[in-house]
């Protein structure tokens, strides 16, 4: 059982938070700020909370020697973003807190025993997206599509799962999957156009690796008319086409309010991990005209509209 409970009075030390995540992009800085700015509007302020805010920069022993750092730095409480960061410091640590987000399966990551029920000192919030509803966008949005590239990093386990679904979801909506994979951010743009002459549209999920490199997917996407859709709102916003997806800030922000409870003694193992209820259609319509797509004034109607 792991219980942390800090209470302030005068003259009380600031409480000392560790912060990693696998790589930079906006979703995931999304998520680190949502979380701040929980623990902010709940009175843990700059006077009250020091944040250690650390990037692995994609690198998977990065992420462990971060991990081990905060170990060795005795922090109160771990914010691990990313399925990689995530099994980086349940590795390090068995009893500093941690709070998880942006994973995707937290027990295929072998962070967690259920989902139900934690049984460790990780809980946190998963951000499995609606791969199938994703699926069906790209469908409605390119009836005549028949196959589908979808670029992911194998060795992401997040992403397996993703890809998972999509091989089960794609076949129900007249789709064929073109998988094409990546180790490095370096190696998206020979992965995106290898896809050229084999598919009517590319789909991005959550991976860390390839939204990392998304300008090059997305100048393949321009460049040869093949609708972009990724798996989530910050990837539109950087010029993928659309998306049915979670809002990462507010992801994040949901995971500060786990924290608040695990800062007043709740104990994570007993804590089950959260999930975000709702989902938000986004279109970018300078990307649909990249893109050379034409979107319906029914969808425009339902969706959010970036530039």
């Amino acid at each position: 059982m792991i219980v942390l409970m800090l209470a302030f009075g005068v003259g009380a030390s600031p409480i000392k938070i560790g912060i990693t995540q696998i790589v930079e992009h906006p979703a995931l800085d999304a998520a680190r700020q949502g979380f701040i700015d929980c623990l902010t509007d709940a009175g843990y302020g700059a006077d009250k909370v020091i944040y250690d805010i650390q990037n692995a920069q994609g690198d998977r022993s990065i992420a462990l020697t971060i991990a081990e750092k905060f170990v060795a730095d005795k922090v109160d409480l771990i914010l691990a973003i990313a399925t990689p960061t995530a099994q980086a410091v349940a590795k390090a640590t068995s009893t500093i807190p941690v709070l998880i987000t942006a994973v995707t399966d937290p027990v295929a990551a072998e962070v967690v025993q259920s989902i139900e029920k934690p049984g460790t000192n990780v809980t946190g919030t998963s951000d499995l997206t609606p791969v199938a509803k994703q699926l069906e966008l790209l469908k409605r949005i390119a009836p005549e599509a028949k196959r589908v590239g979808v670029l992911y990093n194998a060795g992401e386990i997040n992403s397996v799962v993703q890809v998972e679904v999509a091989r089960q979801a794609a076949p129900e909506v007249g789709l064929a999957l073109v998988e094409a994979t990546v180790s490095t951010t370096g190696e998206v743009l020979q992965a995106a156009q290898s896809l050229i002459g084999r598919v009517d549209a590319i789909y991005v999920p959550t991976d860390n690796t390839v939204v990392a490199g998304l300008e090059s997917v997305m100048m393949v996407a321009e460049g040869n008319k093949l609708p972009l859709i990724v798996g989530e709102g910050d990837a539109v916003r950087r010029g993928g086409l659309a998306t049915v997806g979670i809002d990462y800030y507010k992801l994040g922000y949901q995971t500060g309010k786990m924290a608040l409870r695990i800062l007043q003694g709740e104990d994570p193992a007993e804590m089950p991990i959260e999930y975000q209820e709702d989902i938000n259609l986004i279109v970018n319509l300078d990307a649909a005209e990249r893109m050379g797509v034409e979107l319906s004034p029914e969808l425009l109607a339902e969706a959010e509209i970036v530039n």
